[in-house]
């Protein structure tokens, strides 16, 4: 492999002593894993060529947000031509719905979706206005069956989701099947819509047939203006605990086989969505556990590694029966005393544990609320 190849970006990074954005050049040696940082403004070496573990080719597109030794960096741009032409049309964003009628399914088609080698980006479980749904379908129009597909989009929870990966507009078709589910279930068997959809409207997903209209329609779900796009699911009950998968846990792909673990296990989700922590925003979600648990600081640096995904779970008595399904805080104690608990089965160290669980009853609102009244604004 060519050690001396080399990709460069403009990242930014928030200094919270400073409160100014402070921008650099990052470079990434894909031979040996190396990165190196210089400060753009002062002209000079931030981070000398350094092997980095935790930075893979595949992070590297723009607007993403990466970890360096602690520091969240946003990519703004290519740093050079070379980068822009060789990365530049690597990687190609898409929508990818999940209906009504297959919200319930949410674990089997994100495994399917992971599988496929899509990047989940942003995720949200949402419910549409007439409005919203209106809009969405402005295509359908003039169709005699608009109205039909209207009722049943605004019928439910939806789950929007941006997705990742080469060529992926043709690839999420693909993975879907034919609109009917009928057609789908003689035509390609192994489908979404053949496995998990009924007829040509309630067919379980949607996908967008060109990029103008991917960029159209996830501009409708996650406007770029800052704005909050439909609402979420949230229901703020006194019936409610909140569980995060942690970021090393979707980096890995395990996001679907976690919620199909939660489903199964008799839990309802009632909301979720993806997030991107700041070191700020973790530490106030944290707070409680500061100067209590000697491994604080281990815990904050995991939770803003990356995206992280928030749930609201649903159960008579939530907050103490889930944490008992999530297990013992060290997934090698849980592996001994409780194996079939979601930090024995996917947890790996007592940092990366697969999952938060509130740990306290009267936290529970609480903690949702954070991510999802305070978070999602």
């Amino acid at each position: 492999m060519n050690h001396s190849e080399r990709f460069v970006f403009i990242a930014e990074w928030y200094d919270p002593n400073a409160s100014l954005f402070r921008r650099y050049e990052l470079l990434f040696y894909p031979g040996d894993g190396s990165v190196e940082m210089h400060d753009v403004k002062n002209h000079r070496t931030f981070l000398k060529r350094t092997k980095y573990e935790d930075l893979h080719l595949e992070d590297l597109f723009i607007g993403n947000k990466v970890n360096v030794f602690s520091r969240q960096l946003v990519l703004l741009d290519y740093g050079d031509q070379y980068t822009a032409r060789q990365l530049g049309s690597r990687k190609e964003k898409t929508l990818a719905l999940i209906k009504p009628d297959a919200v319930s399914k949410a674990g089997e088609i994100i495994e399917i979706i992971s599988k496929a080698g899509f990047t989940l980006t942003k995720l949200k479980m949402m419910t549409l206005s007439r409005k919203e749904a209106t809009d969405f379908h402005i295509d359908h129009q003039s169709k005699p069956f608009l109205n039909e597909l209207i009722q049943f989009i605004t019928s439910g929870p939806i789950i929007a989701m941006e997705i990742l990966r080469d060529d992926a507009i043709c690839e999420w078709k693909r993975l879907l099947g034919p609109a009917n589910s009928g057609l789908a279930r003689t035509d390609a068997p192994g489908s979404i819509r053949a496995l998990f959809g009924t007829d040509g409207i309630r067919n379980a997903a949607h996908g967008p047939d060109s990029f103008a209209c991917a960029a159209r329609e996830m501009e409708l779900f996650f406007p770029s203006s800052g704005v909050c796009g439909p609402a979420n699911t949230a229901k703020f009950t006194s019936c409610t605990t909140c569980c995060i998968v942690k970021p090393h846990a979707i980096s890995e792909g395990l996001l679907g086989k976690i919620l199909m673990a939660i489903r199964d296990a008799g839990f309802e989700i009632s909301a979720m969505q993806m997030f991107n922590m700041d070191r700020v925003n973790v530490e106030e979600f944290y707070e409680i556990y500061k100067g209590v648990v000697s491994e604080y600081n281990e815990m904050v640096t995991e939770m803003y590694s990356g995206p992280c995904v928030a749930m609201e779970i649903q159960q008579t008595n939530p907050t103490v029966t889930f944490r008992e399904f999530c297990g013992p805080a060290d997934p090698e104690i849980a592996r001994h005393l409780r194996p079939g608990t979601l930090r024995a089965i996917f947890g790996k160290t007592k940092i990366q544990n697969a999952v938060h669980c509130t740990d306290l009853p009267e936290d529970g609102l609480l903690e949702v609320q954070y991510f999802f009244k305070i978070l999602d604004n």
